[in-house]
């Protein structure tokens, strides 16, 4: 009896561990700005197995990285099994907010996430290369990049989300250095107005995207977000709005993550 309690044990230890996500960190490189980045890759359980596999990128916020994602909320692990996708978490170097700046050359994070990275991806690892299998989402300032790159790069993705996105910045323009890389707002409103997510909702046609939003109401982006809600409502732009009690913390991302890839996985089998 002893042996065989051992041999089952042994058996579903073999059992979890080929049934485990793996994560891989990768250094990709970027033409537009002439340097090496590093990205966390996780591959589902059935990787060596299966084809292909549909991707999310997920983005870090304000003074985050590659690896924010993995080590804070280590459930998308399993949720990449769960839903057997790949997850690609890039660096977004710590404040970029995810456009080319026009103010520092070597600052090209839109041209680096939507096309760079997507193309490396797409050329190394097992992938559907297209945009219905391809989504972005992301907390805070990665919030706001993931609506801001797929509103205007929609022949590369077809899902987006946003957790407690800073889909306008433009009341906060003293914070995060966002001015480091457009400019003061009082000297430079034009490039303010053309780089935040609620000055994008001109590029959408009803159902171009399937989004979905979440903000927590204790949340100080709680109020942009709301207008940009409204916005969309008023365009007639579909939608998946979620707000619920939470603040601009971990504890509410690692649960709003779980809504997020249960959205886009649902879209993705669609």
């Amino acid at each position: 009896m002893k042996k065989l309690s051992i041999f089952i044990a042994l058996l579903l230890l073999s059992a979890s561990g080929a049934l485990a996500a793996s994560v891989d960190t990768v250094t990709t490189f970027s033409q537009s700005m002439q340097k090496q980045i590093k990205a966390v890759v996780i591959k589902p359980d059935s990787y060596q197995q299966q084809k292909r596999f549909p991707v999310v990128y997920l983005l870090h916020g304000y003074s985050g990285n590659y690896a924010n994602w993995v080590k804070a909320a280590p459930i998308i692990k399993t949720l990449a099994d769960q839903y057997q996708l790949i997850i690609v978490c890039p660096d977004g170097n710590f404040g970029s907010w995810y456009f080319d700046s026009p103010k520092v050359d070597k600052s090209r994070y839109e041209t680096y996430v939507a096309t760079e990275l997507v193309n490396w991806i797409d050329n190394n690892y097992k992938t559907i290369p297209n945009r219905d299998n391809r989504a972005i989402t992301g907390l805070s300032m990665g919030g706001h990049g993931a609506l801001y790159l797929a509103f205007r790069h929609q022949d590369t993705y077809s899902i987006a989300g946003s957790m407690s996105g800073g889909v306008d910045f433009r009341p906060f323009p003293l914070n995060w250095e966002i001015a480091k890389y457009l400019g003061s707002y009082a000297e430079n409103k034009e490039a303010w107005d053309k780089n935040t997510v609620i000055e994008q909702i001109n590029l959408l046609t009803p159902k171009s995207l399937s989004l979905i939003i979440q903000c927590g109401t204790e949340d100080f982006f709680y109020n942009v977000n709301v207008k940009l809600h409204e916005k969309l409502t008023y365009n007639n732009i579909p939608h998946t709005f979620i707000t619920n009690p939470g603040a601009h913390n971990w504890d509410y991302w690692r649960e709003a993550v779980q809504y997020q890839l249960l959205f886009m996985s649902a879209r993705f089998t669609r």
